[in-house]
Formats: structure tokens, sequence, C-alpha cells
């Protein structure tokens, strides 16, 4: 599987649909602010992240409105990720979903302002949820998720682990310690929202959702890692085979091709394993399971 179903390409739409809704309009001042957040946010991209919480809400048959405020904060989130990560200070990159990055479109101080003014949104636009109104518990316990997978022990903190791993030969566990903080904090933080936004309480379910957005996680940058030596910069709307370039650690360099591939095949059977759950209808989990596995960009 490598194109995503009618049912999960109709629900991307309505992540870039509520994105839209919530994103300042570019014409309320400061007017390059707002083209600049609205840039990074819109410019296309897989949505893995929303399609995650709305999956997730699926398997306990949520109704969409419950899901939406955490699929545009998770999504914001990764935008924000992104403008920083390309800046010349972090990654130093030029093009993201076959655009200029923000930097380059809006220069570095803007971008850095859209990447800070987004973070901000995620979580008003998730604070602001009136459908969590009556559960102040559970509503409580979303924020705290969705603050824990950008933190120092979440996402900022894996970058840090990327950062200073640059030119070193890390070893297996090193670099899995890595991308848990850095790609996976925040794929695990979907999962969960979409779990609590459709009212799971029940400890076991959540944790076997954890180990779900554990392994594709883990799986997502492992196949990341593959393209970057196997894809074409057209093909992924970013530079190829500048991990290579930049000395970076990643599982190919590590691992080797043909190891790579195996633990990618390994990561995607133990996310399916992870969520036959009685009573839980995983079928979009599943699917997203093997689309991140054999994704071509």
């Amino acid at each position: 599987m490598k194109e995503l179903s009618a049912e999960l390409l109709a629900l991307s739409a309505r992540a870039d649909a509520a994105l839209a809704q919530a994103l300042p309009p570019e014409s309320l001042p400061p007017v390059e602010l707002h083209r600049a957040m609205r840039y990074a946010v819109l410019g296309g991209g897989k949505r893995l992240r929303p399609l995650l919480v709305y999956a997730t809400g699926n398997a306990f048959a949520a109704s969409l409105d419950k899901l939406d405020s955490s699929a545009v904060a998770v999504e914001v989130i990764h935008a924000y990720s992104l403008v920083h990560d390309d800046l010349p200070a972090m990654d130093d990159d030029a093009l993201r979903r076959g655009r200029p990055t923000c930097h380059v479109a809006f220069g570095e101080a803007m971008a850095i302002l859209a990447g800070d003014a987004l973070q901000a949104l995620a979580f008003e636009v998730l604070a602001g949820d009136c459908a969590l109104a009556t559960a102040p518990k559970r509503h409580l316990a979303m924020l705290r998720t969705l603050a824990g997978a950008c933190g120092s022990h979440g996402m900022a903190g894996g970058q840090a682990l990327d950062l200073a791993a640059v030119g070193h030969r890390l070893t297996p566990a090193e670099l899995e310690r890595m991308h848990v903080h850095k790609t996976g904090a925040l794929i695990r933080a979907s999962v969960r929202l979409g779990a609590l936004a459709a009212g799971c309480e029940d400890g076991a379910v959540l944790a076997a959702l954890e180990d779900y957005g554990h392994a594709i996680g883990l799986a997502f940058q492992i196949r990341d890692d593959l393209l970057d030596i196997e894809g074409a910069t057209a093909q992924l709307g970013k530079t190829a085979g500048k991990d290579a370039t930049a000395n970076k650690p990643t599982y190919p360099a590590i691992l080797g091709v043909d190891a790579s591939r195996r633990q990618l095949s390994e990561l995607t059977a133990r996310a399916e394993a992870a969520i036959d759950v009685p009573g839980l209808d995983a079928r979009l989990l599943r699917e997203l399971a093997r689309f991140v596995a054999l994704r071509e960009s």
C-alpha cells in the first residue's frame, strides 16, 4: 500500500479545512506573520498526525467533531517544528514539501516568529475546544499530553540529541532514543489524543495504543532515512541525500540498508499486533501503519 484509501483521503481533506479555519487570516495584522504561518501549515503534507487522531477516534466510534481540535493541534505543532528544523542554525534546508522553506520565503526572523506563534496556536485551539468543557480532567490530560510531546522530554529534546549527534557514530540504542523523542513523541501523542478525545479511560487499551504509536514512530523514521538515500528530491519534496552530506546518524548508516528494512517490517508487524484489542475497530490504524512503512515521500 503506497496510497491512502478514499476514507483516509477524506479525513486528510477534513484536516486541511479545519487547519485553514483555525489559522489567522492573512488579511489580519500582523499580515506578514499570518502569511508565514499559513504558508508553513497549508503547503501540503501527508497529514499523518491528524490522520492518527481521526483513525484512533474512529476505533472508538467517536464523532469527527470531537476530534478536530486535537487533529489541528498536532499538525500545527508539527508544522512549527518543521519551520524551526529548516532554519540555518538547525538542519539548514531550503526546500520543504516542494517549495522554498519558510525562512527562505519570509526571512529567518519571521520564520522564527511563525514557529513560535504556531506552537501557541496549537494550545489555544486545544484549550478552546468546547466539546471538552464537560470533561475537565480529560481535557487537562490532553493538554499535558501535547505539552509533553513538545518539550525537553519530547520533540525539542530529541532535536537537541540530534544536533549533538552530528559527526558521531551512535549505537542503535542511542539512535532509537533520539528518534523516540524527536519523531516519535508527537506521533504517540496524536494516537493518545485521539483516544482521550473519544473518551477512552481504559489503561490497558491506552497502553496498547502507546505501543502502536511507539512502533510506527520508529517505523516512520526508518522509512524516512531509507527514502533519503533512495528517493529523489522531486519525489520527496525536500533535499534528498542531505543526511549523508551532513554526516548525520541514520538507520541505514548504523544498521545497514537491509537490516533497516528488516527492522521496518518488524516494527510494522508490532504496530499491527499492538492494536489487536477486543472491541477496537483498528482498521484505519492498520492502514496507516502499512502506509508509513511503504510511503514514497
